[in-house]
């Protein structure tokens, strides 16, 4: 069969199969993005190994996919930096910015705890760690949305929280990636490292502050033809080779950023639905499906079960821990503590991209990533049920709004 037929139906066959079972997660009371790696487990190695049927020549479509995920990897945290608000976040206040930072701290530091016992080095162990800490906060906004308790100060200081999480997990995996692969040279080396990363994130904010709210007003004037979508894919595929190839961090950062530079433009909510568009109608699926593509649970074995239920573990505690702890820092009461902790136990699109880099890197080996696979698809799962349980049936004293908290509008999927 012609190559370009065995691509066009095999993305066809990957993209049904992920909006089919996102459909059937939704219905089921779940988020789509659960859905969806579950289509890549069924998909992969793990059962059905479609990538090496003989259909599809024995699997020299892998890389086109892979491919095909990178670039939905970068719209989706394009998507990310486009919708963070940081007025919200600095309305949300102390508990928010405590909750967030010791969110990110305590699941790295007991990460690498648990990772001694397995046989893992502290690089590995902090790799580890960085996946435990990254959060998805959408899964458990769109639980408190149900609840109807989204506008209220667990609701705000969890968006808050999420947003400094998220902020610091890319920044110290931007870190981690161009430190590991400098070569050593000790002091020096790092100082430089770190140097480049603050001048391209400052060059490019301040480029991007500058001139990319004008040229996106010139651009929508013109007679172009989606010509505004254009100009935020393009900024977007420069930012990301930038942040690589000049300053040494991940290309995520460069999207991230992009969105954020974005967001402060007039035009954002006409980016955002062209973004959303383009992103979850094919490409963001597509990521999500090769995450399972490329984890075989089968690799975990009886010896790698112990290790994937440790890391579960882990992960329901420790942000329970920090981001609990940092909200009672903050001035909540206990139950409210307690509610915005468990609101931070879902793990999802940031912590499959780090653990994505981490396998491409040669940090963490196939078993290990079939493990962060299984955290992801358990804390998923169970946030939304820990939510729920820790509420009262009819929402009680947690629905009041408090407007200087700042959320003038519903959080929508």
């Amino acid at each position: 069969m012609d190559p370009l037929l065995q691509f066009s139906l095999l993305l066809a066959i990957v993209i049904v199969v992920a909006k089919a079972a996102g459909y059937l997660s939704v219905r089921l009371g779940q988020p789509a993005v659960l859905g969806e790696l579950l289509a890549g487990l069924l998909l992969g190695p793990t059962l059905l190994d479609i990538l090496h049927w003989p259909l599809f020549g024995g699997g020299h479509l892998a890389e086109t996919i892979h491919q095909l995920a990178h670039l939905g990897v970068l719209l989706l945290m394009f998507v990310a930096g486009l919708e963070v608000d940081f007025e919200a976040m600095v309305r949300s206040g102390r508990p928010a910015v405590l909750s967030g930072v010791l969110g990110v701290v305590v699941p790295i530091l007991l990460g690498m705890v648990v990772a001694l016992p397995f046989g893992f080095d502290g690089q590995q162990g902090f790799i580890l760690g960085l996946v435990l800490a990254a959060t998805s906060v959408s899964i458990s906004a769109q639980t408190l949305l149900e609840l109807k308790v989204l506008r209220s100060r667990v609701g705000i200081a969890l968006l808050g929280a999420a947003v400094v999480d998220d902020v610091l997990v890319i920044l110290l995996l931007s870190l981690f990636v161009a430190l590991a692969g400098g070569g050593g040279g000790g002091i020096l080396a790092i100082l430089w490292v770190v140097a480049k990363m603050g001048l391209f994130l400052a060059l490019a904010a301040w480029l991007g502050a500058r001139f990319i709210p004008r040229l996106a007003a010139l651009v929508d004037r013109l007679p172009i033809s989606e010509g505004v979508l254009a100009l935020v894919i393009v900024v977007t595929l420069l930012f990301s080779w930038g942040a690589e190839f000049l300053g040494g961090i991940a290309a995520i950062t460069g999207a991230f950023l992009a969105g954020l530079l974005f967001a402060r433009t007039p035009l954002r909510l006409q980016i955002e639905g062209g973004v959303h568009t383009l992103a979850y109608s094919w490409l963001v699926p597509i990521f999500f499906v090769s995450i399972g593509l490329g984890a075989n649970a089968r690799a975990l074995g009886a010896g790698g079960w112990p290790f994937a239920l440790a890391i579960v573990g882990v992960a329901l505690v420790t942000k329970v821990l920090g981001g609990g702890l940092g909200a009672r820092l903050g001035g909540f009461s206990t139950q409210e503590a307690l509610r915005l902790g468990i609101g931070m136990t879902s793990r999802g699109e940031v912590g499959l991209i780090v653990a994505t880099i981490a396998q491409e890197a040669g940090l963490v080996d196939e078993s290990v990533f079939a493990s962060v696979v299984v955290m992801v698809l358990a804390t998923t799962l169970l946030t939304p049920i820990m939510l729920r349980a820790a509420y009262p049936k009819t929402g009680g004293q947690a629905r009041a709004v408090d407007e200087d908290y700042g959320l003038q509008a519903p959080l929508e999927e």
